[in-house]
């Protein structure tokens, strides 16, 4: 068969000064008017297209006096679509085919292959003097076949391995109970409906701890409740979820009406949590993760993991809800790495690269500000990153049919698709997701995405909801139809699809892959039958695709049909509640922490490179920059702010609209170092994202301040295996402490947990090796604010402020910046003292109402340190801190009359005019420059340690004079004073009488703002 190929370059001599050529193939040929119409959407890229029929002969372009000596062409697999091809099927009917590659030139016979990801790309190469050889378009038919397998008790294993269905013997054999003769497509929707991601397999399931009266657990109380049975023996939790995070919601909701607050509206009943956010919208707010398939292929996985997001609160409830703002939490292997990769393993730096890029695209080309994230690096995440994509959106409060939060479906409603049309990518996604990573993990388990394509489906959702055509509307994601009409099935007890109405990519695909792919921008909406023509209509004017695929009945059945013969018939009852209780075990297992660790002399200003110099410390700017903070004019805080632009911010605000100056801050909060210890992981996680909120001039929950928290868990295996998985037990234990932390700072604080999302399998296995995520929880939290204009950022804005620390400073070094950079292991993790870090934020909360603080930055990587050095880069301002002041009380005396006026006075010790309050026994005061870099001292030592301590719960903040009488009334011996900012772009510490340090802030900037930027070089 003839074919065209059209070459897209930047310029129009392309051949003589290009050596990368993006190209694409069409088969058959294409006739004028097809080729004006690629020449349309092409140039809409920019660059120049350029056609030649090739036929179906050879390609040869010797005569074109091509500079090169070899070529070589990566081109997307089968079924891998991106943004530009999936606009070009969207202008040509089903008969054209259509594939995208790029051809290299090389001007010498020694050239290195091109990367490509041989998951979702192949490569083939040759000399000048071979014809080129374009990816083969292979013919597809309509296939409609349909299997029955019998299932027994042998093959039942063989059938899920085989199938990648990711069930267990006991899954297995609950499916044979019920039909042991059963549809190829019928076994699909089972295992999908019934994979972890779905399910939630290891939250609900039965955890059994062994010998738990055996241990001691001082201040962790574990207390009986209705999910406990305990003996002697064992200790039983019926639902990690019921017992830690539904329960800590309902007693949250419970305080917070005893106080009039009502604005909790719907938690984990949708796909975002839902908060009433003031008098004229709700907000709705989800957090997921795409690890695996970013695995596989980095920007695929990455773009699908944040449209994905996109659409869990866009398809909330009946529908209508407007995207706010995006986050992105990632977490990488080193971009260094340089062990010797396993089969399938690609390195971490391309990874990063990827994840950085499909993020990128995935929010700016869809108009959604990126205001929040973080990036941590660890060789743990070697195998297999962490991708946290997260949402905001707002909606309306009322609804066309009643409440918006509320699903609501009738018999006879006609099921829609809108969006995408449907492909081989994406199948066995949620059963994917639900095993560990191996060099065996199909490909087509990766999605594709089109920002554009959604744009306009989210346009429309928009429209059409606005004029009632929309009853309720949920989004395709794992699962794809399978998911969505399955679940919202349950609200009518029944559904009818007819499969060979699905609008197809390309033909070839069976019924169940239909059924079943995750192909992106796809939304099933629910449409009452009045309504559809002017849906249609709509949909015809705003240029998406729609189509009806059936009807929503009270059979109790879901049927699948494919041109009229039945595929699958299954009851409702049984795919959602027939899957067996998955049962787990493990013990307690306690580390013993060293509290104090022997610190060898050092340099001191070796060991501030070294920390500044550090991945999870350093500038995260250059990635950053990249991502739209301002697309929809309402960003107030972006993640870099001050004078210069380049101050790090402790979390992201938006106001709502431009009629009022309410809005929402949004934070985060990990530390999956502190593993080991994954009670005060999870407690200083939570602890982060509170105190982040608080930093900026937030306040905790009252009856008008709405809170809305994500929970994330990202694990290895936690099931137990002899062979694969010998760490299984201590995984679990880690899970049960992070969740019984989540309980407890969430309940002190009121705080409630609306949505979340877990991600059980996150190893990767390949060569007899296995690579493992440490466990690792992500707490996202969004908080109301009133005045978006009275908010607080980190960088400082004055000379002659005074530099204060909020809160006690602990020798918690356990894993720190400071104890990495000297190599020394061992140390106590920080730990979230509750009472007081409430005491402390109330205080805050009181302080930044009165607009009393300046500038205010939680401490957390490198302690007091970074956080003071974040605050003045680039400000054109410095400091002097005094180290000595560290935990040094305040006194108050009352009726004190004539106090010195001075800040530093070695006669009285006393400061400020018309204040009560002194320093006991303080040396704060100026003397010549003593500089000793190389730090011998212990007391010295132990002074610095706290300097760099990670405790939680604290902030380093500046305060006017005019404001320090007031600001010492609110906190009194809650804060510490360290120093008073200055205009000399210098940061100068002192010991007593003894500067230790006195640099200048450019020299430590460029140290901190290099080591990501050099990622990217």
């Amino acid at each position: 068969m003839s074919n065209s190929v059209v070459f897209r370059v930047p310029k129009l001599d392309f051949f003589k000064t290009t050596e990368k050529i993006i190209f694409y193939q069409f088969t058959p040929e294409l006739n004028d008017n097809e080729k004006f119409k690629v020449a349309s959407i092409l140039n809409g890229f920019s660059e120049i297209v350029q056609f030649f029929d090739i036929g179906s002969e050879p390609f040869y372009i010797t005569n074109l006096e091509i500079p090169f000596k070899n070529w070589g062409i990566i081109s997307k697999k089968s079924g891998v679509t991106d943004d530009e091809t999936s606009r070009l099927f969207d202008f040509f009917p089903n008969k054209i085919k259509i594939s995208k590659g790029v051809l290299y030139l090389f001007n010498s016979d020694n050239y290195n292959i091109p990367k490509f990801n041989p998951v979702i790309e192949e490569f083939s190469e040759g000399s000048k003097k071979q014809p080129i050889h374009f990816k083969k378009i292979v013919e597809t038919v309509s296939n409609s076949t349909t299997e029955s397998i019998e299932l027994n008790a042998e093959n039942l294993l063989k059938i899920s391995k085989e199938r990648n269905l990711s069930l267990t013997y006991e899954e297995m054999e609950s499916i044979m109970s019920y039909k042991n003769i059963i549809t190829d497509c019928e076994l699909e929707i089972i295992a999908q409906t019934w994979s972890e991601h779905c399910k939630h397999k290891e939250f609900r399931g039965k955890v059994i701890i062994n010998n738990l009266s055996e241990y001691s657990f001082k201040n962790r109380k574990w207390k009986n409740n209705k999910h406990f049975m305990n003996s002697r023996k064992k200790t039983v939790i019926n639902s990690l979820f019921n017992t830690y995070i539904k329960d800590a919601t309902n007693v949250v909701s419970k305080n917070l009406k005893k106080i009039g607050a009502d604005w909790i509206v719907s938690t984990f009943d949708d796909n975002a949590g839902i908060v009433k956010a003031n008098s004229r919208y709700n907000f709705a707010w989800k957090v997921e993760t795409h690890n695996s398939p970013s695995a596989i292929d980095p920007y695929g996985g990455a773009i699908t993991g944040i449209l994905g997001n996109n659409r869990d609160p866009i398809g909330t409830g009946k529908g209508g809800a407007k995207a706010l703002f995006n986050t992105d939490v990632l977490c990488f292997g080193y971009p260094d790495y340089s062990k010797k990769l396993l089969d399938k393993q690609l390195h971490p730096k391309d990874v990063f690269l990827g994840v950085r890029a499909g993020i990128q695209d995935g929010g700016n080309k869809m108009g959604i500000p990126t205001i929040n994230g973080a990036t941590i690096f660890d060789e743990k995440y070697s195998g297999k990153p962490l991708v946290f994509c997260g949402t905001g959106a707002l909606m309306p409060q009322t609804h066309f049919y009643g409440d918006i939060e509320k699903k609501e479906i009738k018999d006879g409603d006609i099921i829609c698709v809108v969006g995408g049309k449907t492909g081989k990518d994406g199948v066995h996604g949620a059963t994917f997701s639900s095993e560990t990573l191996t060099k065996e993990s199909p490909s087509s388990a990766v999605q594709i995405g089109s920002p554009y394509t959604q744009k306009i489906v989210f346009d429309f959702l928009d429209e059409a909801s606005k004029f009632g055509y929309i009853r309720t509307v949920t989004d395709n994601g794992a699962g794809g139809l399978s998911s969505s009409i399955g679940e919202l099935a349950i609200l009518s007890n029944g559904a009818s699809v007819e499969l060979s109405k699905v609008p197809l990519k390309y033909s070839g695909l069976l019924p169940w892959e239909i059924f079943l792919s995750e192909s992106q921008e796809r939304m099933t909406i629910v449409v009452p039958k009045k309504f559809k023509n002017q849906i249609f209509e709509l949909a015809k004017e705003m240029e998406t695709t729609i189509e009806a695929i059936g009807e929503f009945h009270n059979s109790g059945f879901l049927t699948v049909f494919y041109e009229g013969r039945l595929v699958a018939e299954l009851n409702l009852d049984f795919l959602h509640n027939g899957c067996p209780l998955k049962i787990m075990e493990c013990k307690p297992y306690i580390t013993n922490f060293k509290k104090n660790r022997d610190i060898p002399d050092f340099s001191l200003k070796d060991i501030c490179k070294k920390i500044l110099s550090s991945l999870n410390v350093a500038s995260k700017e250059s990635i950053v920059r990249m991502y739209d903070h301002e697309v929809k004019g309402k960003t107030v805080i972006k993640p870099y702010m001050g004078q210069n632009g380049n101050s790090p911010q402790d979390s992201g605000v938006m106001r709502f609209d431009f009629n009022n100056y309410d809005g929402v801050i949004v934070s985060n909060g990990i530390n999956p170092k502190y593993y080991k210890s994954p009670y005060d992981m999870s407690a200083g996680a939570f602890d982060e994202a509170i105190r982040s909120i608080i930093s900026v001039g937030g306040g905790l929950p009252n009856r008008d301040i709405f809170w809305s928290v994500n929970d994330n868990f990202c694990m290895p295996n936690v099931v137990y295996d002899h062979e694969k998985n010998r760490d299984g037990m201590f995984n679990l234990w880690c899970l049960i402490e992070m969740n019984r932390a989540l309980y407890d700072i969430s309940t002190a604080f009121s705080i409630p947990l609306t949505s979340g999302k877990d991600s059980m399998k996150n190893d990767f296995y390949s060569d007899g090796v296995k690579i493992s995520v440490p466990p690792t929880i992500l707490y996202s939290a969004t908080s109301y604010i009133s005045d978006v204009r009275k908010t607080v950022t980190t960088n400082i804005k004055n000379s002659d402020d005074y530099i204060f620390i909020i809160n006690r400073t602990y020798n918690e070094l356990y894993e720190s910046e400071f104890y990495r950079a000297l190599s020394i292991s061992g140390g106590v993790p920080p730990k979230v003292r509750v009472e007081k870090a409430l005491n402390v934020y109330k205080k805050m909360e009181i302080a930044n109402s009165e607009s009393l603080i300046n500038s205010s930055h939680d401490i957390s990587d490198g302690g007091f340190f970074v956080a003071i050095l974040e605050s003045l880069f680039k400000t054109g301002f410095g400091a002097t801190v005094e180290l000595s002041n560290f935990n040094k009380e305040i006194l108050f005396f009352k009726n004190k009359k004539n106090i010195n006026n001075t800040l530093f006075s070695k006669k009285s010790n006393i400061f400020y005019k018309e204040s009560v309050f002194c320093f006991k026994n303080s040396n704060f005061y100026y003397k010549k420059d003593n500089l000793n870099d190389f730090i011998n001292n212990k007391k010295l030592k132990n002074i610095l340690s706290l300097m760099f301590s990670e405790s939680h719960s604290r902030f380093v903040v500046t305060v006017s004079q005019k404001n320090l009488n007031r600001f010492l009334q609110i906190f009194k011996n809650d804060v510490f004073l360290m120093g008073k900012t200055d205009s000399s772009n210098k940061i100068k510490l002192l010991y007593k009488d003894k500067v230790i340090l006195n640099e200048n802030l450019n020299y430590f900037y460029e140290i901190y703002q290099n080591p990501i930027e050099s990622i990217f070089h």
